[in-house]
């Protein structure tokens, strides 16, 4: 349920909606937007329709939220949000580019390829320290050696961090030395992740699922923001089909249908989409003229070598003359980079 408050609504007027809704065993959710002030109620859909919300002072209109998702939904809140850490802000005119290596492997890497990207015009670092892998044999990460690398390469050059959660006992340790915990595809449907870091103030970026539809990604994010963090970034990075050929299959047309669902931020990962290096140049151009709002971007400075996703991953140069050409098709679609 979504009440409407008038224009001039007081704050005594909306704490006593407020306390209504708390009354009826309801959640309250205050929203203040550019041209209005909503409070989102959400609970028991008996309760609340019981409530006579259209007599309280300072309420203009109450109306029903329609889609199973409340708080991340459009009917909740009309304006585009605004979310991110440290001035690097996804869902305004300005794009924002992520990009490092899949995994961290060593300090002396990591902070060399950080300064690389930032040279190019990189915002955020993003470096796998838990690393969730098919095989168990697989390369797992250095974990918490590789998440102090990273709090290392953002003091070395000044970019903000970005980094996956796999377990609710390393949150602590992520929420004090990242800047965007990464919610991974594996995990989106982790419910009780999902809960825990509805507990922290960081943005959480949350990749949507390998079989995951618009929906279920959406009802994710909105276990997040029901449990108190409304900072989610949302991420398109490829779903499972019956098409072999690329690693995933970019689901483009998700980038507008989630904006017209959806108050969220949008961003698209290239790398992991395609999963090899030659297409993340026009996938990269396709996301962006599509609406989305920023890339999470592979970058090594030896593939070949490389731990993790060594095949998907840009080498510098590479990364380099893409923000090139990002930066000009920002500029096309009336966007800065």
């Amino acid at each position: 349920m979504i009440i409407v408050l008038k224009p001039g609504a007081t704050q005594a007027e909306i704490d006593h909606v407020i306390e209504k809704i708390q009354a009826a065993g309801c959640t309250p959710h205050l929203s203040r937007g550019v041209e209005r002030t909503i409070i989102g109620a959400i609970g028991d859909e008996t309760a609340i329709r019981n409530l006579p919300l259209e007599i309280l002072p300072g309420v203009d209109q109450v109306l029903p939220i329609m889609k199973p998702y409340k708080l991340v939904s459009r009917e909740f809140k009309p304006e585009s949000s605004v979310i991110g850490a440290g001035g690097v802000l996804l869902g305004g005119r300005r794009l924002h580019v992520m990009a490092g290596p899949c995994a961290v492997e060593s300090r002396e890497m990591l902070i060399g390829i950080a300064r690389q990207v930032k040279a190019a015009g990189a915002t955020v670092l993003r470096g796998g320290a838990f690393k969730p892998r098919t095989s168990p044999y697989a390369f797992q990460g250095l974990e918490a050696e590789g998440v102090r690398f990273l709090a290392d390469a953002r003091r070395e050059t000044g970019l903000l961090v970005a980094t996956e959660l796999m377990d609710p006992r390393d949150l602590e340790l992520l929420a004090s030395s990242a800047d965007f915990i990464q919610i991974g595809t594996r995990n989106m449907q982790n419910f009780r992740l999902l809960k825990e870091v509805g507990g922290v103030r960081n943005p959480v970026i949350l990749k949507r699922g390998l079989a995951a539809t618009i929906k279920d990604l959406l009802l994710s994010a909105e276990y997040i923001v029901a449990n108190g963090n409304p900072n989610v970034i949302l991420c398109e990075r490829g779903i499972r089909t019956f098409e072999d050929y690329t690693r995933n299959t970019l689901d483009i047309a998700a980038v507008p249908a989630i904006k017209q669902l959806s108050h969220l931020p949008v961003i698209v990962d290239p790398s992991h989409a395609g999963g090899r290096r030659d297409l993340v140049r026009p996938l990269s151009l396709a996301a962006l003229a599509a609406g989305a709002d920023g890339l999470m971007i592979e970058v090594h400075h030896n593939p070949e070598e490389a731990l993790s996703d060594g095949p998907q991953s840009l080498r510098p140069d590479g990364f380099a003359a893409l923000m090139d050409e990002l930066r000009r098709l920002a500029a096309f679609l009336g966007r800065e980079l």
